[in-house]
């Protein structure tokens, strides 16, 4: 029998459940402490979780989303945003929206830690793009691959006519 996930996640159980997350393309600059909240409820289809950064780092590196949008709602502390190119900054109560295909990241730039929530889709296949490194990332279920940009080849199809009878 599948045990049940609880549908009220204690903010006292929250801190047990969360792990520290440094991205691979992100050398010494990426670090985040993340709990995912609505997967500790058993939800599928939305993700939502709480994001602490320390000062002078940045929770993901700088990206775009083919399929997801994102969203973050800053708690604490001061972060900028860099949004296709722009740097935006945000602080307690601000909310950003990372819609489908706007590259970004978020960097703490306080001298405190960062604290926000963050939600977004969850969708089955998504393709992300790094382009400040030249990579694409593809997730298909719970596989997720890196690739070099540069392989990626156009899809070109053979269509031809289909016969006529005389």
């Amino acid at each position: 029998m599948t045990e049940k996930p609880n549908t009220i996640i204690r903010a006292k159980d929250q801190r047990a459940k969360g792990f520290v997350f440094h991205h691979p393309l992100g050398d010494s600059k990426s670090e985040i402490a993340m709990t995912m909240l609505a997967q500790m409820a058993g939800l599928k289809r939305l993700g939502v979780s709480i994001g602490r950064v320390p000062p002078g780092k940045e929770a993901f590196v700088y990206h775009r989303h083919h399929c997801e949008e994102e969203w973050v709602y800053i708690l604490e502390g001061r972060a900028a945003s860099d949004i296709d190119g722009a740097k935006e900054e945000a602080g307690p109560g601000d909310f950003i929206g990372y819609p489908v295909g706007v590259a970004h990241n978020l960097e703490n730039i306080g001298q405190t830690e960062l604290v926000y929530l963050m939600g977004g889709e969850q969708t089955s296949v998504e393709i992300a793009d790094f382009p400040r490194h030249g990579k694409r990332l593809l997730r298909a279920g719970e596989r997720i691959e890196f690739v070099d940009e540069k392989a990626c080849e156009p899809f070109i199809p053979d269509v031809r006519p289909l016969p006529q009878d005389d």
